[in-house]
């Protein structure tokens, strides 16, 4: 089964494939959040100290992506997804159950080189794919993303709340993308994205870094929701802390719903208007959660920032497609390491103002560099986001 060539970039199976890969992305990725409280407690760490330790995520990802677009333009995405699936698997257990940092950095490190590399070739594939059938297809890969995150987070969630430990609960996740990878593994390309003598490494420019700025700006929105809703509402809007969860949750499950639906927006509606659009509405969404000092409308504003950020990215992931100053493999790979930053990064420069002004005017600056990505959608070559051009 493992041994299958290089399936037509438009067969069923292939499409079957990228669309579990894309499940398994979102799961692997979340399954290590609600673990995160018992690593705290296991190695006594501060808030400081938890901060540095959790970066060694965002280095791993970071440094790796760029690394593996370069290794799937010589090998094809098959095989590289599969090691990096398996790196992630076997680093999970000792997430859940060491409490020697020395050997919890290292194996962060690690999980974020593999959770990386599979976020980013995922979207090689993808590129390949949607081209080759010639129809919207990366909004729906994106949206299964966000449902893998979902399941990710509230099955492990769902696990240690019955009486799992740690371990026993990532221990059933593991199995489940185990699981998954098998069934995708014959589905994933092999073929090389690039010439071999072509460069493995490039630097984002022109259109490419314009790309992947506006996807750095959605995943800094995104960023904001997770590490700092539940904190806005519980200091700003003065929330019961027990439903502060329910500001992530608000965009989560708006931004999974809009990609569901995305494909069928981007085949009637231009990728130009999308990205213009769902920008303003992203915009103004924030600046509802920034300025209006009641928590149910600060809710309706992460609500409708989800909703707004939905397609962007989707959008922004196909028009690589379709340009042609760089190849695409290094193209998917600058854009997914400048949009990771967003959000790896990109929220502890919100803590940096919100500590020298308010976490409010935080949140309006993210409103308005969103309303930036409207600016520079409009500036784009129109065959970049039509959204309906193979």
């Amino acid at each position: 089964m493992l041994l299958l060539g290089n399936p037509p970039p438009a067969s069923a199976q292939a499409q079957r494939s990228t669309r579990l890969a894309f499940l398994i992305a979102g799961f692997a990725g979340a399954a290590w959040a609600p673990i995160i409280p018992y690593v705290k407690l296991r190695c006594g760490l501060n808030d400081a100290h938890l901060g540095l330790l959790l970066l060694c995520l965002g280095m791993g990802s970071i440094v790796a992506m760029p690394v593996a677009g370069a290794l799937a333009g010589r090998f094809g995405c098959r095989w590289i997804i599969t090691i990096a699936v398996v790196l992630a698997c076997c680093t999970l257990p000792v997430l859940a159950s060491s409490s020697i940092l020395f050997l919890l950095a290292p194996a962060l490190i690690l999980f974020g080189a593999g959770v990386g590399s599979i976020d980013c070739l995922v979207n090689v594939q993808a590129v390949i794919v949607e081209r080759a059938c010639g129809k919207a297809m990366m909004s729906g890969f994106h949206g299964l993303f966000s449902v893998g995150g979902l399941l990710g987070a509230t099955g492990v969630s769902a696990l240690l709340g019955i009486g799992f430990s740690p371990l026993q609960a990532v221990g059933v996740g593991i199995g489940l993308i185990a699981v998954a990878a098998i069934a995708a593994i014959p589905g994933l390309l092999t073929g090389r994205t690039s010439s071999a003598e072509g460069a493995s490494f490039a630097l984002p420019h022109g259109v490419v870094l314009a790309i992947g700025l506006m996807c750095f700006v959605v995943f800094l929105a995104e960023g904001a929701a997770i590490d700092w809703s539940a904190v806005f509402l519980a200091a700003t809007r003065h929330m019961d802390v027990r439903y502060t969860g329910l500001g992530y949750a608000a965009f989560a499950c708006t931004m999974t719903i809009g990609r569901l639906a995305g494909d069928w927006l981007v085949n009637r509606i231009a990728g130009r208007v999308l990205v213009v659009g769902g920008s303003l509405l992203a915009a103004g969404g924030m600046g509802l959660v920034a300025f209006i000092p009641f928590w149910p409308v600060t809710l309706a504003g992460y609500a409708i920032v989800g909703t707004g950020c939905a397609n962007i990215v989707p959008v922004l992931y196909s028009a690589i497609g379709r340009q042609h100053r760089m190849p695409e493999h290094l193209a998917v790979s600058a854009v997914t390491t400048l949009g990771y930053a967003g959000i790896l990064l990109g929220p502890a420069v919100l803590g940096f103002i919100a500590g020298s002004l308010t976490l409010s005017v935080a949140l309006a600056m993210v409103g308005g560099l969103l309303c930036c990505i409207a600016g520079v959608g409009l500036l784009l070559p129109r065959v970049l986001v039509n959204g309906v051009e193979g």
